[in-house]
Parts: C-alpha cells; structure tokens; sequence
C-alpha cells in the first residue's frame, strides 16, 4: 500500500471499499463534517477521504468510533468554536502536523481568529490571544501537551475559570488531536496543495 509521493498509504478507492469500510466512509461523509460549507476539503475530487480519514477506513471498527469521538468533540462540546480552534492548533503546532495545521488554520479563521492570532498559536505567544480566558485555555492546553499533567495550580486556575467538566472535555480533544497528528505523521499524509499531494 505504499504510496509513489512519499505516502505510505494510498488513498483508497471507493469502488474498493469493503461494506464494514464503506460503512466508516459513509458515516464521515454523512456526518456534520460534509454538511453545509466547509472551511477544508475532506473528499477529493474522486471521492477519496483527505487527511485523517483515509486512515480511518484501514481498521473500520476503529476507525467508526475514532469519527465518531471526533464528531463529538466538534460538533456537540461545550467549547466555544474559538477555543476549540485555539486548542487544536496548539496540538498542530506542537506535534508539527502540516494537515491539521491546513485545516484548522482555515477553520480558526472562519470562527473569528485573525491571521495575526494563528501567527501566535504557532510560535506559542499565547499573550496576543484576545482574552485572559482563551490565555489560560492556551497555556493549560500547552502544558498538557508538555508535560502530560497539569499542577495543581493550573488546573484549580481552569476549573474556576471554566469548569471541571470542560476540562474533560479540553483533555478529550488534546489526546484525539494528538492521536490524529500521530496517524498523519506515521501514514506521512501531506497537506492539501504541498507539492508532496501533488507528486
């Protein structure tokens, strides 16, 4: 299944798809993600899944609840768009992923981040973000990533400003950020539009 352009696994081929990953496909591609306008692709023009979601299709039973986490964390969190977009690209930058950085650099500005924030997000000077809020959320989301654990310091800082249960919610979406970053990086999956996508 290795690819020609540095790849290492192929797009696959709908009409190749196996009725359990069909299954996974059709979800995706039924779900919130490809509904109303999209700030990135998902689907390339024939009709393979772009960046993560490919990948999903390899081990369909996982791949299901991986969407379906995912779907959760975008679609039905208590997060504010910005903050998660904030979140996210916090992941993207530490993790170097080109793909979710494609993607959430175009969603981050569809939900109101300028280009002068996404700036900040990427080199981590996370004192030009707009708020003390989204400040601490920055910072605590850097520190799980860093150190795995938030001090006892930080975490009674967050659950005073947010809440305990966004909290779960805010580790929810490192960890399955960072799971997606890892799969781009180990399947070697390009960004749209890089001249790796193009070869």
């Amino acid at each position: 299944m290795t690819g020609t352009s540095g790849r290492r696994v192929d797009k696959l081929a709908v009409g190749d798809l196996t009725p359990a990953q069909r299954q996974v496909y059709d979800v995706i591609l039924g779900g919130p993600r490809a509904s109303g306008s999209q700030a990135f692709r998902i689907q390339d023009d024939s009709g393979g899944l772009e960046g993560p979601f490919n990948a999903f299709l390899l081990q369909p039973a996982v791949g299901l609840v991986l969407q379906e986490v995912g779907s959760a964390i975008r679609y039905q969190g208590e997060l504010s768009a910005r903050a998660r977009e904030i979140a996210i690209l916090i992941v993207s930058a530490e993790w170097d992923s080109a793909f979710e950085r494609h993607a959430h650099e175009a969603v981050g500005r569809s939900v109101g981040l300028s280009d002068g924030e996404i700036e900040a997000l990427r080199v981590r000077d996370f004192a030009r973000l707009e708020n003390d809020h989204e400040q601490l959320l920055a910072r605590s989301t850097q520190q799980l990533l860093t150190d795995g654990d938030l001090a006892d310091t930080e975490y009674e800082a967050f659950v005073e400003v947010f809440d305990i249960s966004t909290l779960f919610e805010l580790t929810s979406l490192v960890g399955y950020y960072a799971t997606l970053a890892l799969q781009l990086r180990v399947f070697r999956v390009p960004a749209p539009g890089t001249s790796e996508e193009a070869s």
